[in-house]
C-alpha cells in the first residue's frame, strides 16, 4: 500500500492487496486478497471487491447512484473473484430497491463502461468499451456486449448471447441468440461462442432449430412457445429458452421481418 494513497482506517484490505498511488478507497470497503487498485481510482463506501481482481486508473466504483429517488439509504456494490474493470468505468451502487449492485466473476468489463445502479453482470461477461446499462438491468452468465451499447433500465440480457456493437436493447433479449440492428433483432444463435463453451454441435442444432420455431415461423410468441413445447423434448436449454420468454412479460426482440417492417411480435395478451 503506497504511502501517496488514500486508505480509509475502517476499510477492510487484504494484506495481499495492492493500493497504487493516488488511489482513494473510502470507508465500509471490502478489499479481498491478491486484488490491484490502480492509481487514481475512486473506490467508494459500500464496495465489496473480492479476489484477485484489477481495477485501472480512472474508474469509480461505488458512487452513489444517478437517481433522483435515491435519498442517501445504505447499500453495496459486489464485485466478484477475477474481474478486470477498466480505465473510466462507473459502477454505482444500488437503491433500497434492492440494496445492491452486482458484478460477477471472471469478467472483463472494458474500458468507459458504466453499470447503472440496482443492476446484476453475472460471471463470465464481457462488456465491451463504452457499453452503458441503465438500472435494474440483467445481464446474465457468459453474455458478451460489444462497444456502445446501451440497455434501457429492467431489461435482461439472457446467457451467452452476443449483442452487436451501437445497439440499443429495449426488450429482453432471449438466451444463446445473437443479435444486431435497428429496432434489435435476431440475428442467429451464438453457435460459435457455445461451441468455444463445450456445447456439443448436436445441441448448437437443438438451439437453432428452437429459435427457428420461435422467430422465423411467422408464428404469434404465444403460439410459436406452444410449438416448441410441442415439438421438441425437455432439456435444460429449451427451459431455459421457455421460462426467459414466459418471464418476459414486456417481450422480447424482435424477429428479422418484424424488424424490417416495424412491427413488434404478436403476443397471447395483444
Amino acid at each position: 500500500m503506497s504511502n501517496l494513497s488514500f486508505v480509509h482506517p475502517e476499510a477492510k484490505v487484504a494484506a495481499s492487496a495492492v493500493i497504487e498511488p493516488f488511489a482513494y478507497v473510502d470507508k465500509n470497503v471490502e478489499i479481498g486478497e491478491g486484488t490491484w487498485i490502480g492509481p487514481h481510482t475512486v473506490v467508494m463506501s459500500g464496495a465489496r471487491i473480492g479476489k484477485n481482481c484489477k481495477i485501472f486508473p480512472g474508474a469509480v466504483i461505488s458512487a452513489i447512484p444517478q437517481d433522483l429517488k435515491f435519498i442517501g439509504e445504505e447499500s453495496v456494490t459486489i464485485i466478484g473473484d477475477n474481474t478486470s474493470i477498466r480505465e473510466c468505468v462507473t459502477i454505482n451502487r444500488g437503491t433500497q430497491a434492492t440494496g445492491k449492485t452486482v458484478v460477477g466473476n471472471n469478467c472483463l468489463i472494458m474500458a468507459y463502461v458504466h453499470i447503472g445502479h440496482d443492476s446484476v453482470v453475472g460471471n463470465n461477461c464481457v462488456l465491451v468499451n463504452n457499453v452503458t446499462l441503465a438500472g435494474h438491468v440483467i445481464v446474465e452468465d457468459w453474455a458478451i456486449l460489444n462497444g456502445m451499447v446501451g440497455v434501457q433500465q429492467f431489461i435482461t440480457i439472457g446467457a451467452h448471447t452476443y449483442v452487436s456493437g451501437g445497439s440499443f436493447a429495449r426488450k429482453n433479449v432471449p438466451p444463446f441468440v445473437r443479435c444486431a440492428n435497428e429496432p434489435l433483432s435476431y440475428a442467429g444463435i451464438n453457435s460459435v461462442g457455445l461451441l468455444r463453451r463445450g456445447f456439443t454441435q448436436e445441441k448448437v442444432n437443438e438451439i437453432q432449430d428452437i429459435y427457428r420455431h420461435i422467430f422465423l415461423k411467422d408464428l404469434a410468441l404465444s403460439k410459436a412457445v406452444e410449438s416448441v413445447e410441442a415439438n421438441f423434448p425437455q432439456s435444460a436449454e429449451r427451459d431455459l429458452i421457455l421460462n426467459f420468454i414466459k418471464n418476459s412479460p414486456e417481450g422480447i426482440i424482435k424477429s428479422p421481418g418484424s424488424a424490417r417492417s416495424g412491427l413488434a411480435i404478436q403476443r397471447s395478451d395483444d
